[in-house]
């Protein structure tokens, strides 16, 4: 497999979660589609406790990642945690695979059907284990009756896999949404494009932040002239130009220096608004962002990471954003939810700031936010946070008018 293939960025990557009770064979399932043994499988049941990632590719699709989670019938404290847990994960699933060991199905499965339905998630239902149990013949006619595709397997036979595969390719193909290009229709063939980044010390060494590739690769996908600068090179660049920029795209953190050196009316935003745009609804952060103008002292703030990393020394969700608030807002309760996890409770928040989310899919952002204003709270994220707090938001969001009306409009209210 190319190494690039082997690369490709999880957030990057369809998620499927396999979701069902305790030994319906989701373990096996993954390594059957897989043909390889990369998930522990045992009769014991409960033998996945938490939800694990699997990446690989899956021809024709492409890069994949599949979720192998916990059984959504466990038992006792831990068990409910674990059922928690899974359920958490299958909100922002690209498809979820409803697994059942065939003569067993029951509300557990009709409660993952509700959530997904709920959740409008692309959804497969595979009985397996058809070697050992006769399926219910009714039962698959109501369910393919309601639309829902319904694949017969027994996986440690490798029977009804190539039916799954298709029915998870045909699933793709017709239920999923491609991924938003980062830059969106911003540039265009023959476009000269300013691309600032400092120098991240969150990147590792000798890299740039996947953002500032991404966006360096669509950019010469689209035939655009594509120039990469520190913020120090600003000035400079701008006179050697014999052209203007047709788009200046920054980082947040320089953002304030950036909007003072670029002349109007060249065109500025930001990495992480185009982030916003690309992976999550631009629309409904801008919106958001207006809770950040009646923040006072004393309010509570939830910024929201979907990495883990180690915190560093001037790490922009845990330090930088805390600091900006505070010196605009005043003393301001910050609490910080880190990966993958998101409380459930979200009402003592004002506002919540999230992270770009570059690790993690569109879909899981979106999850997010739906959450966010089923609670009725605020949501916005750090590149929108950023340049309102350095004054500079109307200038960064004019390449997106909706996006900036919605702003203004919501402020005014």
């Amino acid at each position: 497999m190319p190494a690039s293939r082997l690369e490709t960025p999880k957030g990057l990557r369809l998620h499927f979660g396999l979701f069902g009770k305790r030994n319906a064979g989701k373990s096996s399932l993954i390594n059957a589609l897989a043909n390889q043994n990369i998930s522990i499988v045992s009769s014991v049941a409960g033998t996945t406790t938490d939800p694990v990632e699997k990446a690989f590719e899956l021809s024709p699709v492409g890069p994949v990642v599949f979720m192998d989670t916990a059984g959504i019938d466990d038992v006792g404290d831990l068990g409910a945690a674990r059922v928690q847990k899974s359920l958490s994960v299958l909100q922002w699933m690209d498809i979820a695979i409803v697994v059942c060991a065939a003569g067993t199905w029951s509300e557990h499965e009709e409660n993952i059907l509700h959530q997904t339905k709920t959740n409008a998630t692309p959804t497969i239902i595979v009985f397996n284990k058809v070697d050992l149990a006769s399926v219910d013949e009714p039962l698959i006619a109501k369910l393919r009756k309601e639309g829902y595709r319904v694949v017969l397997t027994s996986a440690v036979e490798r029977k009804g896999i190539d039916e799954l595969r298709t029915a998870i390719v045909e699933t793709v193909l017709s239920q999923t949404e491609p991924d938003r290009p980062l830059m969106g229709e911003l540039a265009k063939a023959g476009d000269t494009v300013l691309l600032v980044t400092p120098i991240d010390t969150g990147a590792p060494k000798g890299r740039l932040i996947l953002p500032q590739v991404q966006a360096i690769r669509e950019l010469l996908d689209a035939g655009a002239k594509c120039l990469v600068i520190k913020e120090d090179r600003i000035t400079e660049t701008l006179a050697e130009l014999k052209k203007a920029p047709d788009l200046v795209v920054t980082d947040s953190q320089v953002v304030l220096r950036v909007v003072k050196e670029v002349p109007e009316p060249i065109p500025v935003t930001t990495f992480s608004i185009q982030m916003a745009y690309s992976k999550s609804d631009l629309f409904a952060l801008a919106e958001g962002a207006a809770a950040l103008t009646k923040l006072q002292p004393g309010d509570k703030v939830l910024i929201a990471e979907t990495c883990s990393h180690h915190p560093l020394k001037d790490d922009i969700g845990r330090v930088k954003i805390p600091n900006w608030l505070k010196s605009v807002v005043g003393d301001v309760q910050i609490d910080v939810a880190v990966g993958k996890d998101f409380p459930t409770d979200l009402t003592p928040y004002k506002v919540i700031i999230q992270c770009g989310g570059c690790i993690v899919t569109r879909r899981h952002m979106l999850a997010r936010l739906r959450e966010a204003r089923a609670q009725g709270v605020p949501m916005t994220n750090y590149g929108i946070t950023i340049s309102y707090l350095q004054g500079v938001l109307p200038r960064v969001l004019a390449c997106h008018p909706e996006a900036k009306a919605a702003f203004d409009k919501a402020i005014s209210q």
